[in-house]
């Protein structure tokens, strides 16, 4: 699988616009496009991830899934009710949260597109973000990801 963004392209640095307000941006999701999914994927998913976010385990800044087998695209700018199921980001809300690493580090954000067996994850609207990650990793046919950076000024 191949995945892109041009709004974000691979190893470039996020421009303001898809951070966080408290970091001066708009927290506009990105743009995503995949490529050269498994022919037997029924659905997609996506996520955010950053790995150098001082909690020892990362943060999750966007898990998406639900999304149906003919989608390969998504545009900027989705908010909570896009054609996805959408759950809370370890900013503790539903939907995209973009970057905001503390003041004088640059962190990695790792986003990734999943392409799963099957239409719709069994995930109940009570579990817990982990569980819903377990559940899509439990379902991945094949991934595809590209890693951009940002950095906050002390």
């Amino acid at each position: 699988m191949q995945l892109s963004s041009e709004a974000i392209p691979d190893g470039s640095t996020i421009e303001l616009t898809y951070c966080e307000p408290a970091c001066g941006g708009q927290n506009v999701s990105p743009d995503l496009a995949w490529s050269q999914a498994p022919e037997q994927a029924k659905s997609f998913a996506v996520t955010c991830f950053d790995p150098d976010a001082p909690t020892g385990s990362g943060w999750w800044h966007w898990i998406g899934f639900d999304i149906p087998a003919a989608v390969n695209s998504l545009d900027a700018g989705l908010g909570p009710q896009a054609p996805m199921r959408q759950w809370h980001n370890d900013y503790g809300y539903v939907g995209y949260g973009g970057p905001c690493p503390p003041p004088g580090t640059t962190h990695r954000y790792v986003f990734t597109v999943y392409a799963l067996d099957v239409e719709e994850l069994d995930v109940h609207d009570e579990a817990t973000s982990a569980a819903c990650r377990f559940t899509l990793l439990a379902h991945t046919l094949d991934s595809a990801s590209f890693t951009a950076t940002f950095g906050r000024k002390s």
